[in-house]
């Protein structure tokens, strides 16, 4: 059976790096690339701002979407929703994803609506799972990220950095939502694959949301260090002088905007049970963008397979936690150290 996926924001860095991988694994399956320029063969003219240029998904006979640009406004998913479209969306910081997803729940479901919007593509969610015979029996789960300034970095990071830096998140201790913000709170994690004992500063992902919300983990919590310690540091200070509440936009961009030309990209996570803690640490050699990638082409593999009925789904909700472990180390440029 001939598969016809659109990836919206196939020029962008994520988004070429997911056609890359898909053609590589799935040389049967038909890709369209989606941009705002569009242009001849399979690439299409598709503005998430202007849903008249979603016309050409209906007549591309599209069957799933892939988002990997942001929309703000929820066009896309409005129009799968409409026309009984698989869709999978890698795409949004936590509040843009509660947001959809209350939409999508609010709505009658007649296709695969997926959410793959946690940290690396939703990979994190599944391999938490890898580490406790039982959900619940975890009572709280820490990530651990490292990030390097020397990655490859796409602009949509950066954005959400800068317009969110100033402004309070959520992190949940015994289900209570506690609001905090960005690089306080430092606390000290010996990171693996080298890196050694770093400090690590409170950070946003849909991780939060999607554990404590979804999976009902009552403590969970999110910490990121830069290459950089002085970087590290630095953010730091600047948050606790309260610098970023008076930067402009403009001027936050530039401290969050800089890409290099590739480095590993590493995440840890550490689960609590009554049995004990247990770890998961995970290093992607090629940096964030390959291991996003690749995250949702196995996302969208599972799709493929046609044996996921028609409902809202967040991205580890079609995995067999095991396969999604074993699918991951047998990528080559992945490295995984489990306590399990």
């Amino acid at each position: 059976m001939e598969h016809n996926i659109l990836v919206v924001g196939g020029n962008g860095l994520v988004g070429k790096t997911i056609i890359r991988i898909l053609k590589s694994r799935n040389p049967d399956v038909n890709i369209f690339i989606g941009g705002r320029k569009g242009g001849t063969g399979n690439h299409l003219k598709i503005d998430v701002t202007d849903p008249r240029t979603f016309r050409m998904i209906k007549e591309k006979e599209i069957d799933l979407v892939i988002l990997s640009v942001n929309d703000k406004e929820d066009h896309i998913l409005r129009f799968v929703i409409e026309n009984k479209i698989d869709y999978l969306d890698i795409t949004k910081p936590t509040p843009d994803l509660v947001k959809a997803y209350a939409i999508a729940k609010n709505k009658a479901i007649q296709s695969r609506i997926v959410f793959s919007s946690g940290w690396m593509g939703g990979i994190v969610n599944g391999l938490v799972k890898t580490l406790a015979g039982n959900m619940q029996d975890i009572q709280e789960v820490k990530l651990f990220v490292y990030y390097s300034v020397k990655d490859l970095a796409g602009e949509s990071s950066a954005h959400f950095m800068a317009e969110n830096v100033a402004k309070p998140f959520i992190r949940y201790e015994n289900n209570r939502s506690v609001p905090v913000k960005h690089f306080l709170d430092s606390e000290d994690f010996d990171f693996s694959f080298g890196i050694g004992k770093r400090e690590a500063y409170n950070f946003d992902v849909p991780d939060l949301y999607i554990l404590n919300q979804i999976e009902k983990i009552p403590n969970v919590s999110v910490k990121m260090t830069y290459n950089s310690k002085f970087i590290t540091w630095l953010l730091g200070a600047f948050q606790k002088i309260r610098l970023f509440n008076i930067l402009s936009l403009k001027e936050r961009k530039m401290i969050f905007g800089s890409s290099g030309n590739g480095d590993q990209s590493v995440f840890e996570i550490v689960i609590k049970t009554k049995n004990g803690n247990e770890k998961l640490s995970l290093q992607s050699t090629k940096g964030q963008a390959e291991l996003t990638a690749l995250s949702a082409v196995l996302h969208t593999e599972e799709l493929l397979k046609k044996t996921h009925e028609n409902k809202v789904y967040f991205s580890h909700q079609l995995h067999q936690p095991s396969s999604l472990l074993e699918k991951l180390k047998a990528y080559e440029t992945i490295n995984i150290k489990s306590s399990r």
